[in-house]
């Protein structure tokens, strides 16, 4: 499978505002092997909840050699978890096991 791009954008957040509200959050749907959607943006600086729905019928990991992170979602399974604070930029991710 093809690396697929987690983008990093800085943004302004007045001081107060962002504590109050719930963390970013992004919704990943694989499906035939493949990430929908296969960007995504998020703010810099701040932690991401991302949550991530396998509907393949065969297990499947979330691997990210950028973010230092891989993560297990079984078949028909829903798995979240958190990344950053991160930095401006791109990051890298894709499916490990159908590769």
């Amino acid at each position: 499978m093809r690396a697929l791009t987690l983008s990093v954008v800085a943004v302004m957040v007045l001081a107060g505002a962002a504590s109050a509200e719930a963390p970013p959050a992004v919704t990943l749907t694989l499906k035939n092997h493949r990430f929908t959607p296969a960007t995504f943006a998020v703010p810099a600086g701040q932690k991401v909840r991302v949550t991530l729905i396998n509907q393949d019928p065969a297990t499947e990991e979330f691997d990210s050699h950028d973010l230092r992170l891989e993560e297990v979602v079984t078949p028909m399974g829903r798995i979240s978890f958190d990344i950053g604070p991160l930095q401006p930029g791109q990051y890298s991710f894709m499916g490990e096991v159908h590769a």
